[in-house]
């Protein structure tokens, strides 16, 4: 008997959830209730400098609205409580100090500045440039005398030289990437005490048991990078769904930072629970444009089988 499908969606409270956010939501619980499994809601808010107060409840009150309910979160409970991420600190220390005793992490003193100067191969994607490895044979007098000055060191994930990491995606397919020759060796705890995205939100799946991780294909590129660290965690490697981005007329992606529409301006206009699902499921393929329909309908139709054209349908629209 297969293996009961775990799927979640993981936002961050850092403002409004925007069109491209709830799609994305309703894709993630799409593809867990047409296979028959869970779905449960993490908020991923380690970067307190950045969360808004009271985004949590309106980011949860509008994925409600739109029909999406789950099985265990923040506001239900569950069996891998807590739901909330800077509520699981202790956790991710205990992992990491995993790491650490089998010298898989090491302090870095570099500041973005000089990894910028010193990288062989920058470029300007979201990733930034490669870390060509300054820190990674750090003499101990060289690491005493950065304390000295005061520097605060990240810790960084030691990456094998050689590794291809390889995995399909059930939308975008066979992905391959050279971790060591892309990014290079990546951070898990930044200098100033915040773990990185990369490191909880694998602990987080593995803790939580999630298989099925479907999200936007902007985080394709760090798929590698997380199935490094689920390996070397001991943890099963999920199933990854890359859904495509919402794009605006400017074919730029949708994004909290430049407050890109969400529910409150359609909802101002009286539109419907079943035209908003309809305008989402439309925009990647799934339904005829104007179509209105509610979340349920959207599982009953896909349901089971008929899931394979889900993907299918999907995969057409990244490609």
């Amino acid at each position: 008997m297969p293996d009961l499908i775990r799927g979640r969606y993981a936002p961050s409270p850092t403002g409004a959830l925007h069109l491209g956010n709830l799609r994305t939501a309703l894709l993630a619980w799409l593809f867990a209730r047409c296979a028959g499994g869970q779905f449960l809601l993490r908020v991923e808010d380690l970067d307190r400098p950045r969360v808004r107060s009271g985004a949590t409840e309106q980011m949860l009150a509008d994925l409600r609205w739109l029909g999406l309910d789950w099985d265990e979160g923040p506001d239900v409970g569950g069996s891998y409580a807590p739901y909330v991420q800077s509520e699981r600190l202790a956790l991710y220390e205990a992992y990491l100090q995993r790491l650490s005793e089998v010298g898989l992490v090491y302090p870095c003193y570099c500041s973005r500045a000089e990894v910028a100067r010193a990288a062989s191969a920058p470029h300007d994607g979201d990733e930034g440039p490669r870390y060509p490895g300054t820190c990674r044979t750090l003499s101990e007098a060289r690491r005493r005398q950065y304390e000295a000055q005061g520097r605060r060191p990240s810790l960084r994930f030691r990456v094998d030289d050689e590794r291809v990491v390889a995995f399909t995606d059930l939308v975008v397919g066979s992905v391959s990437q050279q971790v060591q020759q892309a990014v290079g060796d990546f951070i898990v705890r930044r200098s100033d005490g915040i773990f990185a995205y990369q490191f909880a939100v694998v602990v987080d799946d593995g803790l939580m048991e999630v298989n099925q991780v479907v999200r936007g294909s902007d985080l394709l590129s760090s798929t590698a990078r997380q199935i490094l660290l689920f390996e070397a965690l001991g943890f099963p490697v999920p199933t990854f769904v890359h859904v495509p981005l919402w794009l605006d007329s400017t074919r730029r992606r949708l994004s909290k930072r430049i407050e890109s529409a969400g529910l409150q301006p359609l909802r101002a206009e009286g539109a419907t629970v079943e035209q908003v699902v309809g305008l989402l499921a439309a925009s990647c393929g799934l339904v005829e444009p104007g179509e209105s329909l509610s979340a349920s309908q959207l599982v009953a139709r896909y349901y089971g089988n008929s899931r394979d054209i889900m993907q299918a349908k999907l995969a057409n629209e990244h490609g």
